[in-house]
C-alpha cells in the first residue's frame, strides 16, 4: 500500500519495480475555468495519463449535493478503466496546485481500499523532462464498481447536528472562511462552529508537505490528537475537493478516520435556512 504522499524518489522506485501495476495521474483542474486538458497537453510527467475531475472525480452538480459530489461508482469505475486504472492498479496522482485537486481522487480511492498516494511537491517535483502533446494510448482496463462507504462521508444534517465534541474543519483559504470573498458560491461565510485549517497550511515554502511531526502539531490546535481516530472529525471546503488535503494530511501525521463532508460550503450555502457566520472565528 503506497502511503498517502508519495516522494518522488517512491515514485521512480516503484516504477522501476518489475510486475508494478502503476499509473501515474494528472487531475490538473482550476476553479477559474482552464482546461487541464490543455495544460496537460503543454507538459506531463511522461507516461502520465490526464483524468476530468468534472466528469469522473465528481458527480453532476447541483444545489443538494454541492459543486463536485461524489459521482455514480459505475462512472467512476469506468472512468479509472478507460485510463487503465484496474482494481490492483497502484495510483500516484498529481496536479500543479500542491494537490488540491489531485488529493480529491487519492482519498477517493484510499477510501475504497485502494493503493494510491499523492504526488508530493506536485509536477513540480518532477526533475526530468516533461511529455507533451496527448497521452500515450493506453488499452482499457476493467474496473469493479464499488459504493462510497458511509463511514467515510458526512451528510449535510450530520454536520448541522453533530454532536458538541465534533470538530469540523474547512479547509478554504481564510479569506474565504471570514466570508471576504466569495468567487462562486451563493452566500459568503462559513458553517457555524467549523474551525479554519487551510489546506494550504499544510506544506512549506517548496510547496512540498511537512513532516508528520509539524503536520500533527497543526492539527493538535484544533483539539486533534495523533492516534485519534478521528471518527469526532469531519472536513469541509468549497465542494469537497481540497478538503481531501487536510484529510490525506491527517492520514499522513497519524490521525485516520476523518469524514468528508462532499457538500461542503457550496451545499450549505445554497440552502437559505442554513444559518452563516462570518469573521475569523468558529
Amino acid at each position: 500500500m503506497l502511503p498517502p504522499i508519495v516522494p518522488v524518489d517512491l515514485l521512480l522506485a516503484r516504477r522501476a519495480e518489475p510486475g508494478v501495476d502503476l499509473v501515474v495521474v494528472d487531475v490538473r483542474w482550476y476553479l477559474d475555468g482552464r482546461s487541464g486538458a490543455e495544460a496537460f497537453r503543454a507538459g506531463h510527467i511522461p507516461g502520465a495519463r490526464w483524468i476530468d475531475l468534472d466528469a469522473v472525480v465528481a458527480g453532476p452538480p447541483g444545489p443538494a449535493g454541492g459543486r463536485h459530489p461524489l459521482p455514480d461508482p459505475d462512472v467512476f469505475a469506468a472512468g479509472l478503466a478507460a485510463i487503465g486504472v484496474g482494481d490492483r492498479t497502484e495510483v500516484v496522482a498529481y496536479d500543479d496546485a500542491g494537490g488540491m485537486a489531485a488529493g480529491r481522487l487519492v482519498w477517493m480511492l484510499r477510501t475504497l481500499g485502494g493503493s494510491a498516494g499523492l504526488l508530493d511537491g506536485g509536477i513540480g517535483a518532477w526533475t526530468g523532462p516533461l511529455a507533451t502533446g496527448d497521452a500515450d494510448p493506453v488499452a482499457p482496463t476493467t474496473r469493479r464498481a464499488l459504493p462510497w462507504p458511509a463511514h467515510a462521508v458526512a451528510t449535510i444534517d450530520e454536520v448541522a447536528d453533530r454532536p458538541a465534541d465534533t470538530i469540523l474543519l474547512d479547509a478554504r483559504a481564510p479569506e474565504r472562511y471570514r466570508g471576504d470573498v466569495e468567487p462562486v458560491d451563493p452566500r459568503a461565510g462559513h458553517i457555524p462552529g467549523a474551525v479554519n485549517v487551510p489546506f494550504s497550511g499544510n506544506l512549506d515554502a517548496s510547496g512540498r508537505f511537512l513532516g508528520p511531526t509539524e503536520l500533527a502539531a497543526r492539527y493538535a490546535e484544533v483539539g486533534i490528537d495523533v492516534g485519534d481516530t478521528g471518527g469526532n472529525v469531519i472536513v469541509s471546503c468549497g465542494s469537497g475537493v481540497s478538503a481531501c488535503h487536510d484529510l490525506l494530511a491527517m492520514e499522513a501525521a497519524g490521525i485516520t478516520g476523518a469524514r468528508l463532508f462532499v457538500g461542503s460550503w457550496s451545499a450549505w450555502s445554497s440552502d437559505p435556512a442554513r444559518e452563516a457566520a462570518t469573521g475569523p472565528t468558529p
